[in-house]
């Protein structure tokens, strides 16, 4: 279908990229959202390529560089347009571990042909996505001359209109940020990368569908703040195409991690009975170790010890056991086998014993293991001996060949039916649990402990807002024994934070699997709040960020049925905040079970008091919680029939 443009919208955008220009333009397509609030213009100005986009009245990106390298002609000047094409989407999907249950997929899509003016036989597609919270471009090459060619390098500069301040994952660490746009240049800063303008306007760079290249980063410019691509050189072939450059747009830091806009842009599911994918929580041995019960047992990396946790899982609403690493010894070790386990650990026995009792088991297998052993052959034993997924670490390799090892394992496991779960520095998330829904989640921050560092509260805040934009996040959350956790085999260092916002984090925090990293006895000695967890699905159905602030504090609801849990976090500082309840049905009331921080908790100086209390709220009542310096909170609200 060829192009067509809403004539109104056309003459208005094109006022704009004359002023912004300078020049007139020798040719310009309009690419507009289905609820025309963001419009962007290609150009061939001068005979170079620029695009510009434009939110409700804030120019996002004024006159900015879109091209590739190939070989080495330079495919942003000297080029030309030579089609159009336009069609439009509009469907909803269900979701298999997705935050809502639903989805709702529409954009208008934009296929653009460019041609080298100085060799017709060189040129590429360049695909544009326009979503009413943002858009997305990649490059496609339906058919080259020849038997490949190489991307050099991508040439796109982005020249952001205004001034601002950035974000951006920066792995096992507190994120990096905030920086401001004119405190110099600064090279390969990671995704999701997360941009708040001098306008208050909120803007993530990411990428959608990494499939056969290393991720890209972005370069900030020195004060200019223009951001560039990075990407290493690849060779292409007919019917390549690059992953997907992404950028949410919203008028609120909430706004980036409610999008669905990055999960949108991948493939949808390829498996098709996906019924024995199954999200929920899970024990988790590994931060265990070393605890002592007041009989005196002492927990450890063997059977007894994982019957004891498949007993309190089975009892507690706990849907699986995560047996964590050196099961079939020393993880790094190429002589310790994963198709066996070691003398103090049986492992059909215990797959079976949780089987017996309806908790299902997770089995870590390291890289070296899997490499070494033959990736499928351990796969295929761990789902004939009944485990029902796995835990993947230490993955090694350049980044395009962890890329492709990744969709490896996440594609043999759906083979044997087993769920995934990737840590320890995994390849960047880019949505494509729509795709493999067995995909569960990823340790794309700092999870509590690892790396043998403890963080602080507000980093927690911090990789709720930016991390959880690129997808689920595994963070092991749920510490109860804060004062003593660190004396354990595997805590390393005190852990600062309140018992209360431990709760929190687990609502707070989207996942395939809720890992829950302390022990029965610690839970049971706050029974009453781990009521809370206990009546916890194993999976939410609704996700709504209620407030929040980048470095601050943030509030999200989650539904569960009929219900909602509500958690909020805040970061060094105490805090109040109003919260809103207009997610709550009109005309019905709530039975709300506060579980809150007390007067005098602290996140190191007094981390295990709460206290809990019980109202009646319904859509219109106005609530105002407190949260302790590093604290939290957690709101429970169930329907009244």
């Amino acid at each position: 279908m060829k192009y067509w443009s809403p004539k109104s919208i056309f003459f208005g955008v094109i006022g704009v990229v004359v002023f912004l220009t300078g020049c007139e333009s020798q040719e310009e397509h309009l690419l507009v959202s289905p609820n025309t609030k963001l419009t962007g213009q290609l150009a061939i100005t001068e005979s170079k390529l620029q695009f510009i986009v434009v939110h409700d009245t804030d120019t996002i990106l004024s006159s900015s560089t879109i091209g590739l390298e190939l070989g080495e002609i330079d495919l942003t000047q000297n080029v030309d347009i030579s089609e159009v094409t336009y069609k439009t989407y509009d469907n909803t999907w269900s979701t298999v571990n997705g935050k809502q249950p639903t989805v709702k997929n529409s954009y208008n899509e934009y296929t653009c042909k460019v041609v080298s003016n100085t060799n017709n036989n060189v040129g590429y597609d360049i695909q544009f996505r326009m979503y009413n919270d943002g858009f997305a471009f990649r490059y496609q090459f339906p058919k080259i001359l020849g038997d490949s060619l190489t991307i050099q390098q991508e040439l796109t500069k982005l020249n952001i209109q205004q001034e601002y301040t950035y974000w951006s994952y920066n792995g096992e660490r507190h994120n990096l940020g905030p920086i401001s746009s004119t405190e110099g240049s600064r090279e390969k800063v990671k995704t999701p990368m997360v941009i708040k303008t001098n306008t208050g306007k909120y803007i993530s760079a990411l990428e959608g569908a990494i499939k056969n290249t290393a991720p890209i980063s972005f370069n900030v410019s020195n004060k200019s703040g223009v951001l560039s691509i990075n990407n290493k050189p690849v060779s292409v072939s007919s019917g390549f195409e690059t992953s997907w450059r992404t950028f949410i747009i919203g008028n609120k830091a909430g706004s980036l991690v409610s999008s669905d806009l990055l999960v949108n842009l991948n493939e949808p599911k390829k498996i098709e009975d996906s019924s024995w994918i199954k999200p929920g929580k899970a024990l988790w041995d590994w931060r265990v170790w070393g605890y002592t019960t007041k009989d005196g047992f002492v927990y450890g990396g063997n059977t007894v010890s994982h019957k004891r946790m498949i007993d309190f899982a089975s009892q507690n609403n706990i849907q699986y056991l995560l047996i964590d690493a050196d099961w079939y010894g020393s993880e790094f070790n190429e002589s310790s086998d994963p198709t066996t386990s070691k003398s103090d650990i049986d492992i059909e026995e215990c797959i079976a014993y949780g089987k017996k009792n309806n908790v299902g088991i997770i089995l870590y297998l390291n890289d070296v293991g899997a490499k070494t052993y033959g990736l499928e052959n351990v796969i295929k034993q761990f789902a004939a001996w009944g485990a029902v997924g796995i835990k993947y670490g230490f993955m090694k390799g350049t980044p395009k060949q962890k890329v492709i090892h990744t969709q490896e394992v996440v594609q043999l496991c759906a083979k044997y039916k087993l769920m995934v779960n990737f840590h320890d520095s995994p390849v960047t998330p880019s949505g494509d649990y729509r795709t493999w829904p067995n995909l569960m989640s990823k340790e794309y921050g700092h999870a509590q402990a690892d790396a043998k560092r403890s963080y602080y509260p507000e980093t927690a805040v911090n990789a709720t807002l930016i991390n959880m934009i690129s997808g689920p996040l595994d963070l092991t959350n749920g510490y109860f024994d804060l004062n003593e956790a660190h004396k354990r085999d595997k805590v390393f260092q005190q852990l600062p934070g309140t018992v209360v916002a431990e709760v929190a984090k687990l609502i707070a925090v989207h996942t395939g699997w809720m890992v829950l990293p302390d022990s029965p006895e610690a839970y049971m000695a706050k029974e009453d709040l781990f009521y809370a967890i206990r009546q916890m699905p194993a999976q939410f159905n609704g996700f709504k960020v209620l407030d929040g602030e980048i470095d601050e504090y943030v509030s999200i609801a989650r539904k569960a049925g009929e219900n909602w849990f509500v958690g909020s976090l805040t970061n060094r500082e105490g805090r109040e905040i109003n919260l809103p309840l207009d997610f709550l049905d009109e005309g019905e009331k709530y039975k709300a079970t506060l579980y809150e921080d007390a007067s005098d908790s602290h996140f190191l100086e007094n981390k295990e008091s709460y206290t809990i209390s019980i109202t009646e709220l319904t859509k219109e009542s106005n609530l105002k919680i407190r949260m302790a310096p590093g604290g939290g909170h957690v709101l429970h609200l169930e329907k009244i029939n």
